[in-house]
């Protein structure tokens, strides 16, 4: 998720995304609108009353209001910060913390297949929220009697991240307790198969979610299960996808270079064209003497005005700039890679040459083959993958005698 850096925290960098700056107003609005509700809630803190007219004013309201919006994104960010310490102790890489419309994400380039893992990473960001509540309790009770301001603010804080740290223990999955329950489900069944169970209870989750934010009026709660829903259907989709394809490289996938129509540099866009029109291609590599330098595609030639065409080549106006694989790449980064770039395909280079081509087409087709062979327990995990007695161990297309 893209956003404002603004900082790190262990080596960690931080982002906000452009909701966080729509929402956190709304939030400070809402405090402050509801600030005398507010009071009384927190004044059923053990501890001395918050005294709600002491809050009132022109422009206070408002300004604690702001000030408990910002503390609880504080808090959020403590939250993330605990899952991604966890995770960076464990050896795997956070990319951003990014706090957002809905709160924080910590996005990490490689989830935990390891159950253990998993299970530690996702409890430690609700026990910091733990953490954080009690500490602004112990704020709370440490405050002067008199001080009603900071008392709301500590009191606000104390009872908002434990009731955050609740409903994300909560079995809805990609949420902290989703997690934990594949951690648990992992135990005795396949990753694959695990995050398939706990996201079915997410969506389901997230199905009641909606209807209570519909029949309450609640868009956040509308937004929060749409985003539930999605992300479980998401996540469960992409893990399928890595325990199908483990073990599996480009190089058992792509579109050889033999079996490849290039084009060189030096031919006309004119002759180009004919050539697209013969063959019903959109799109060529474009090699010379052996190197691959560009690719072309019928975009490109359409931005020549048609009678210059004779007179400009394809190294005129040839893409130059282009993402490439190689063949050893795992297959699910290939995939990961066209849709970062949101392309259709990716030329394979090995040592400067073009080795062959892989589209989505391609990963889509081994993917359906991979998940036919292993329909009964979905896709195997890494340790299933291994080879049995009077077999030679290799890649999984491999052994259904694709190649």
């Amino acid at each position: 998720m893209r956003g404002i850096h603004v900082g790190t925290a262990a080596g960690i960098p931080i982002k906000l995304h452009w909701t966080f700056l729509i929402v956190l107003p709304l939030f400070a609005a809402a405090i402050g609108w509801d600030i005398g509700l507010l009071a009384e809630v927190v004044s059923e803190l053990p501890g001395d009353d918050v005294d709600p007219g002491a809050l009132e004013g022109e422009y206070q309201p408002w300004l604690l209001g702001l000030v408990a919006a910002v503390g609880l994104f504080v808090g959020v960010f403590l939250h993330e910060l605990g899952h991604s310490l966890v995770a960076l102790r464990y050896g795997y890489e956070i990319e951003s913390i990014t706090l957002w419309l809905l709160g924080g994400l910590a996005n990490f380039t490689e989830m935990p297949r390891d159950w253990r893992h998993e299970f530690a990473i996702s409890v430690m960001g609700p026990i910091v929220s733990v953490g954080v509540g009690v500490a602004c309790y112990l704020g709370f009770l440490l405050t002067p009697a008199g001080a009603d301001a900071p008392r709301f603010v500590l009191g606000y804080l104390a009872v908002l991240n434990v009731v955050l740290a609740g409903f994300n223990m909560l079995p809805a999955f990609p949420m902290d307790g989703g997690r934990v329950l594949r951690a648990l489900l992992a135990r005795s069944r396949s990753h694959a198969k695990a995050t398939q169970q706990a996201a079915e209870v997410g969506k389901l989750f997230a199905f009641f979610l909606g209807l209570v934010g519909l029949f309450s009026a609640n868009i956040i709660l509308v937004i929060l299960a749409f985003f539930i829903y999605i992300a479980a259907s998401s996540e469960a989709q992409q893990t399928v996808m890595s325990a199908a394809f483990e073990g599996v490289t480009v190089a058992d996938i792509m579109t050889e270079r033999d079996r490849l129509d290039v084009v060189a540099p030096d031919v006309s866009l004119a002759a180009l064209v004919d050539r697209m029109l013969e063959e019903r291609h959109t799109g060529y590599p474009v090699v010379d003497n052996g190197d691959f330098v560009g690719m072309i595609t019928l975009g490109d030639v359409q931005d020549v005005d048609p009678v210059e065409r004779e007179a400009f080549t394809v190294g005129d106006v040839m893409a130059e700039d282009i993402v490439t694989t190689s063949p050893e790449t795992e297959a699910m980064d290939a995939l990961r890679t066209l849709q970062e770039h949101d392309i259709g395909r990716l030329p394979v280079v090995e040592d400067g040459e073009l080795v062959g081509l892989v589209s989505r087409t391609d990963l889509m087709t081994a993917f359906n083959i991979l998940r036919t062979r292993n329909v009964d327990r979905v896709a195997p995990d890494a340790d299933d993958v291994t080879a049995g007695p009077g077999q030679e161990a290799g890649s999984p297309l491999e052994r259904t005698g694709r190649r």
